[in-house]
């Protein structure tokens, strides 16, 4: 009968290293780390060596560079920083783009602010009752113009010249008399609105002059800047300058 062969024990299991896949007793537990010269002399001089944690570094003692995933996580932090939704706000126009933006809505608000002082005023009250008497008219539906005279009830005081607003299409014949309220003698205009119609002129032009403030907010960039703190500022000027124009009138029409 043939001899039968031996049969030797198992081998035990290696243990490997998790981060290299070497096995645990042939990788160093630390390995010099490569320094930049300056570090390298002062280690010199010291007589020391600067050594760093197996897991930070290659098996040639380079550092471990910085995996995708990891900048992937810094980067949303980034663009949070930036804007609300994840996105870079918008950089602020041109300065002559928002010059210009600047300049054509003042005006507007202005022109819209001229012609709604008169009959907010008179809408709250203040204004002097009498008769307007047409000495001519031009025009018809929005491009109407209207002249007259405008006598204030007892007598107060007579306006030549000043400018009939509201006066109806069968009323505009030379001689027509209208009743119709000034803010004073010294204003230009006589309304002869009657009714809830008369509330139109000074709510639409103040919603106008509004929208011009909000243009000027929006087109000037003020809305885009980065910082909150400056946005503010800048948000609250361009709405200031509107108002400001619109309380100039206002004064100037009492």
């Amino acid at each position: 009968m043939a001899p039968q062969p031996r049969l030797e024990p198992a081998d035990p299991p290696v243990e490997v290293e998790p981060t290299t896949g070497a096995p645990v007793d042939a990788v160093p537990r630390r390995v010099p780390v490569r320094q930049p010269r300056w570090h390298r002399r002062s280690a010199a001089v010291d007589g020391g060596t600067a050594w760093a944690p197996i897991e930070e570094v290659h098996w040639d003692g380079t550092p471990l560079r910085e995996e995708p995933h990891r900048r992937s996580r810094r980067w949303p932090l980034r663009r949070s920083a930036s804007g609300r939704d994840g996105t870079r706000p918008a950089r602020p126009p041109d300065p002559v783009t928002g010059l210009s933006v600047l300049l054509s809505l003042s005006l507007l608000a202005a022109f819209f602010a001229w012609v709604s002082a008169g009959p907010l005023w008179l809408a709250v009250g203040h204004g002097t009752s009498g008769t307007a008497v047409i000495t001519g008219c031009s025009g018809g539906g929005l491009t109407q113009r209207c002249r007259g005279l405008f006598l204030a009830d007892g007598e107060r005081f007579l306006a030549h010249g000043v400018r009939v607003s509201g006066v109806p299409a069968d009323r505009t014949a030379t001689g027509s008399m209208l009743p119709a309220r000034m803010t004073g003698p010294a204003a230009g205009t006589a309304y002869a609105d009657a009714g809830a119609g008369r509330h139109l002129r000074w709510l639409l032009g103040l919603l106008l002059v509004a929208g011009c403030a909000a243009g000027i907010a929006r087109g000037t960039g003020a809305t885009r800047l980065p910082e909150r703190r400056h946005r503010r500022w800048a948000v609250g000027v361009a709405l200031a300058g509107p108002l400001l124009i619109t309380l100039g009138f206002l004064a100037a029409a009492w």
